[in-house]
């Protein structure tokens, strides 16, 4: 496994001042972090930075938005970026949550101070507040028209709100416990959502009630993916015809990622269960790189890449740090992941 380099503080703010100081790790698995430092001594006659790294690290490339670390010892180097801009100003706590519209204008996000709100991408321009949910609000998404936000929170409810004048169109409840993620099947006129209840639930927008219970774990599911199945994957034959209220549900393939240190695959319209994946931890979240591949991330830091077509062991276990694995996203031909460190 690769070393991995990192900046262990907001260098960008730091180097952005006349002098300022970062610290620098490189970890490679079972041999002992390296430490060090990157310096900024003022500015190059050219305006770029001039910055040095501590003994055992190479400064390279170095321009006003980007610097190129590299640790010989290790042979692996990084580029760091720069933020291209920051919205400061938006929530005052933590953000818990958010989503960008499908057309890119708009963003919208949740907040440990207690808000959601909808704002424009280009400047951080807040546009809308969305009240209505009691306690915190977990997850917000946009629907695929950009339009219209779908969120869920520990109130147990799930809504549906319009992004154009903030009001709460639909309400749904049912789950027992608060919601901790939620996903949208195609175009948005059914939607999916987990709780703490151990429940994933199918949702019709349009009469504004639940279509059955996916899955019942009998443990929280605190994150849920749904995607197109491979055509060698058998996802089972639902028990009873599906409501013609169902719509796009054929075909697809429901992740759960459980509390319980299982990742779940079931038939979204069979409701039976496809395969079951007993990971290192609780697992937090979990994402499709494609109808085959897919991703989980666990509470003690462990990324599992697995084949839906055989989940008897996975591709592969990536390790960074010991840090929660928050959220995966698929990026190119690879992923982005957030850890909470």
């Amino acid at each position: 496994m690769a070393a991995t380099l990192r900046i262990q503080s907001d260098w960008s703010r730091a180097l952005s001042r006349d002098e300022g100081e970062a610290w620098l790790s490189c970890r490679s698995p079972g041999k002992p972090t390296l430490y060090g430092s990157v310096t900024r001594r003022g500015l190059g006659s050219d305006g770029i930075p001039d910055i040095v790294a501590s003994e055992g690290f190479v400064a390279g490339e170095v321009t006003k938005k980007s610097i190129l670390i590299s640790c010989p010892h290790e042979n692996v180097s990084t580029k760091f970026l720069a933020p291209y801009t920051s919205f400061c100003r938006i929530h005052q706590k933590s953000i818990t949550c958010l989503d960008i519209s499908s057309g890119g204008g708009l963003g919208v996000s949740t907040s440990t101070d207690g808000t959601m709100k909808i704002w424009q991408a280009a400047n951080g321009e807040i546009r809308r507040l969305l009240e209505g949910h009691v306690y915190d609000v977990n997850c917000c998404r946009f629907f695929p028209s950009g339009l219209v936000v779908l969120s869920g929170g520990m109130d147990a409810q799930l809504k549906i709100w319009s992004a154009e004048d903030a009001s709460c169109v639909v309400t749904f409840k049912g789950h027992k416990g608060g919601i901790l993620d939620t996903a949208i099947v195609d175009r948005g006129r059914n939607v999916l959502s987990c709780s703490r209840d151990g429940t994933v639930r199918l949702w019709d927008c349009g009469k504004s009630a639940c279509l059955g219970v996916i899955a019942d774990c009998g443990s929280p599911v605190n994150g849920i993916a749904v995607g197109t199945a491979d055509n060698s994957l058998n996802l089972g034959s639902p028990e009873k015809p599906p409501s013609d209220r169902e719509v796009g549900t054929e075909g697809k393939i429901l992740l759960l990622a459980r509390e319980d240190k299982k990742l779940q695959g079931v038939g979204l319209q069979s409701r039976q269960p496809v395969f079951l994946f007993v990971g290192s931890d609780a697992f937090n979240c979990c994402t499709f790189l494609s109808s085959t591949y897919i991703l989980a991330g666990t509470q003690d830091g462990n990324i599992y890449q697995l084949d839906v077509r055989n989940t008897d062991a996975p591709i592969q276990v990536i390790h960074r740090s010991g840090a929660p694995v928050l959220s995966l996203l698929p990026y190119r031909d690879g992923f982005i992941a957030s850890q909470g460190n």
